[in-house]
């Protein structure tokens, strides 16, 4: 069996910048059960380093889930307790990137992916 993972990245802000964007590197993932998923997302518009940066997904037919985020510096993250254990978000602010590893995909982990930057 075959898991598709949508991909769609957006910037989630209140901010006023209208040249704020996320870039995302892939479209459409496919995984089998157990593999790992890996996303990637390039912010462009804002002076990334100074952001946290977060994972957000809605899987089909239910409300958005967030999922952790990465300091604006690197020095650390915080996950959301369902995905502890299973998740990696890491950032390269040299090059405006933020990435996301879940291992042990399964079937409840297809969802449409976003990362978002921190309102402050």
């Amino acid at each position: 069996m075959k898991i598709t993972l949508s991909l769609l990245l957006i910037l989630l802000s209140f901010s006023r910048v209208k040249c704020e964007s996320m870039e995302s590197l892939q479209t459409a993932v496919q995984k089998k059960p157990g593999e790992t998923l890996s996303l990637s997302c390039r912010g462009s518009g804002f002076t990334f380093s100074s952001y946290h940066m977060h994972w957000i997904r809605q899987p089909a037919g239910k409300p958005l889930e967030w999922m952790g985020y990465v300091y604006y510096d690197a020095s650390g993250h915080n996950y959301a307790k369902s995905f502890q254990g299973r998740i990696e978000i890491t950032r390269d602010n040299s090059n405006s990137m933020v990435y996301l590893k879940l291992s042990g995909v399964t079937v409840e982990d297809s969802a449409v992916y976003y990362c978002a930057r921190d309102t402050q």
